[in-house]
């Protein structure tokens, strides 16, 4: 029983995680080619709202279920190498997030919101080249997980 319910820990923290990482950067790409700022604004501050709700939840449940499942199961971690690789691309993920995408995120949001609120119809170049490195270091933050994942199924 106490490993069913690990793994089901782990496997929502999975897809909250996965699921917002993917959909977030659809929409917010999305918003981008409108080059509406009011489109952009809103959906910046869905992507830092829904990181916080979903991303960061879901991580928290992954890194729960995962330390459960290692005590449910009994793994000694130098015997699965396949599970070192998973957890540190997940670490590295992570801190990218950390460090490069909230950050960038948050900083994009306010350029969004003070275009909006200056009534003008073209975001700045500041946000371009933010967004521009936003999609570089989300891309490798994405990839990150996926393989994760992929170690984590297929040993």
């Amino acid at each position: 029983m106490e490993y069913s319910i690990v793994k089901l820990v782990h496997l929502l923290g999975v897809i909250l995680f996965m699921g917002n990482i993917i959909v977030s950067a659809l929409w917010k790409t999305q918003a981008d080619k409108t080059g509406n700022p009011i489109v952009i604004a809103f959906a910046c501050r869905l992507v830092n709202m829904t990181d916080l709700a979903f991303t960061a939840f879901g991580a928290a449940l992954i890194i729960v279920g995962g330390i459960g499942l290692f005590h449910a199961t009994g793994i000694d971690i130098s015997d699965a190498p396949h599970l070192t690789i998973g957890i540190s691309l997940f670490g590295m993920a992570a801190v990218l997030w950390l460090v490069g995408l909230l950050p960038l995120q948050l900083y994009m949001s306010r350029i969004a919101a003070q275009t909006v609120a200056k009534g003008q119809d073209v975001m700045p170049a500041a946000y371009d080249k933010c967004r521009k490195l936003w999609g570089l270091v989300g891309f490798i933050a994405t990839a990150l997980p996926l393989g994760a994942l992929y170690f984590m199924i297929f040993r």
